[in-house]
């Protein structure tokens, strides 16, 4: 397994993706922004959970024995624990994270995907695969549809968004609702996951939100173009281009979002299989979970 990767911050202080890496392993987290007018039952902070929560991760799955959504349980019971005597964990307004994560295992390629990350695969002549959870676009329909309205960046605009956050937060990990990696260990239960025969998988693409927003958010590429620039230029060129898309619309107008723009990782693999790798193909499916 061959990982390039690249991460830079959005419109916010910190970086609230990480990524991590071992010879047979990758994990991407996308922590949930939380509004600087909301509560926080958390010291910590966004940024510190996503990178906890990461590097119990990539321990843990390197175990081939435990299931991806077992490892994702006990991470975070081990997270929770590292904070329980100083961060109130039980309310709704605690550090949360998207998850999407891959682990080679002999002749197959394990997959997990939790929340609104993307999994790209090539599978060569089947075509690409991607694997998405977009429950969190089910649930507070018109909070979104006011929080999608521009002017970004006017104050107006950030309190729409907040209020979407508030009652999201009443949704996160709950039936009916979304589910994210946060202090409740039964949303690794709601992960989708699965497994893929690696010799099909020709090359491979964790992305968060905002490095997937060139293709699902502004369709300015396919998902097969989307491949063939992190092959041929790399995770840092896709990152780029989505920041030049981005100025190009600073307020939203063209392309409503959340956020001028958003922390963008996308981490790429090649090398999975012993073919030299082809061009993708031009049809993708999509496997989600609505």
């Amino acid at each position: 397994m061959q990982v390039s990767m690249a991460s830079t911050p959005g419109a916010g202080a910190a970086n609230e993706d990480t990524v991590h890496v071992s010879p047979t392993t990758v994990v991407v987290l996308d922590g949930l922004s939380a509004p600087k007018d909301l509560p926080m039952g958390c010291l910590h902070g966004t940024p510190w959970f996503v990178r906890q929560l990461g590097t119990r991760l990539i321990n843990l799955i390197g175990d081939n024995a435990l299931a991806l959504r077992e490892a994702l349980r006990l991470a975070i019971v081990e997270v929770n624990e590292l904070h329980r005597d100083t961060c109130a964990l039980k309310q709704e307004a605690v550090p949360a994270s998207t998850v999407v994560m891959v682990r080679e295992r002999g002749d197959v390629l394990d997959y997990l995907v939790l929340s609104d990350n993307v999994l790209v695969l090539d599978l060569g002549t089947e075509g690409i695969e991607v694997i998405a959870d977009k429950r969190v676009e089910e649930v507070a329909g018109e909070e979104m549809k006011a929080a999608l309205q521009g002017p970004a960046g006017t104050p107006e605009h950030a309190a729409r968004v907040s209020d979407l956050v508030s009652v999201q937060r009443r949704l996160r990990n709950r039936p009916g609702g979304y589910w994210v990696a946060a202090t409740d260990p039964a949303a690794a239960d709601e992960a989708i996951t699965g497994a893929v025969d690696l010799a099909k998988v020709r090359q491979a693409a964790l992305l968060t939100d905002g490095a997937s927003r060139l293709v699902d958010s502004f369709g300015f590429l396919t998902w097969a173009q989307l491949l063939d620039v992190l092959r041929t230029e790399g995770p840092a060129a896709l990152i780029a281009r989505t920041r030049e898309a981005e100025l190009e619309d600073p307020v939203g107008e063209r392309w409503p979002r959340f956020k001028r723009s958003d922390d963008a990782t996308a981490a790429y693999i090649s090398g999975l299989d012993q073919n030299s790798i082809a061009p993708p193909q031009g049809n993708a499916r999509v496997s989600d979970l609505q």
